[in-house]
């Protein structure tokens, strides 16, 4: 009986102690800076590189919350840019067959829209009316972290990787249409800074199939800066 008694407390423990998906993302949530700070930007400026193939390469994201995204990327004297604003997005990319303006495709366009809000998909879950799930727990880099699945109204499922320690995303992982092919793409964040009132990873790294590729290093962010709206626009 007093070892049935002592298991009872044990179980009443770890229940009492245990977390909600709420409750993580909640921490999550508040540790990045809390949703209402993140509302709060208008705009915001990101510049660093872009390493692939061992090459570095300038690259500028700007984006006004919710609203629009325009990244753009020097490659060898050319220009890379996508580009999104309130349901239109366009892309330009001549190692890609798009040397000129070219309407972005669907799976494109959902992809530039996410970019164009500062609010990840699963801090605003609710707002979105997104399903999530606690998966439990997993080593990621040696790190014990929390796995959450997110399933969007299409369907669209990314899977979040957050420290049980600091409470910030680590890793995500999802599928990804490239050149016509589906990749299953993990993404590593790292660097987290102070921007303002909120903090953000300044390194992402991107992998697919154990190989990386392409490393993203953000050195400069600038919140609620003048940013022109035309630049948005297809050109």
């Amino acid at each position: 009986m007093k070892k049935i008694f002592v298991l009872l407390l044990a179980l009443a423990f770890i229940k009492a102690h245990s977390q909600t998906v709420d409750e993580i993302i909640q921490k999550y949530t508040n540790a990045a800076g809390g949703l209402d700070n993140f509302k709060k930007i208008k705009t915001a400026k990101f510049s660093g590189t872009a390493t692939a193939q061992g090459q570095e390469f300038p690259l500028t994201v700007q984006i006004i919350n919710g609203r629009a995204m325009r990244t753009d990327v020097e490659v060898m004297g050319q220009s890379i840019t996508n580009a999104y604003k309130d349901g239109k997005g366009w892309k330009i990319n001549p190692f890609a067959g798009a040397p000129t303006a070219t309407d972005a495709t669907a799976e494109e366009l959902n992809e530039f829209k996410i970019q164009g809000s500062l609010i990840s998909q699963l801090m605003g879950y609710k707002d979105n009316g997104y399903k999530v799930e606690l998966l439990g727990q997993e080593d990621v880099q040696g790190a014990k972290a929390y796995k959450i699945k997110l399933t969007t109204d299409d369907n669209k499922i990314t899977t979040y990787f957050i420290d049980a320690n600091t409470y910030f995303i680590i890793k995500t992982v999802g599928m990804r249409n490239l050149m016509g092919q589906e990749m299953e793409l993990e993404t590593f964040y790292s660097d987290v800074k102070d921007v303002g009132n909120v903090k953000m990873s300044m390194m992402r790294s991107v992998h697919s199939g154990g190989q990386t590729l392409q490393e993203v290093h953000f050195d400069k962010v600038e919140l609620d800066v003048p940013i022109d709206e035309k630049i948005f626009d297809k050109q």
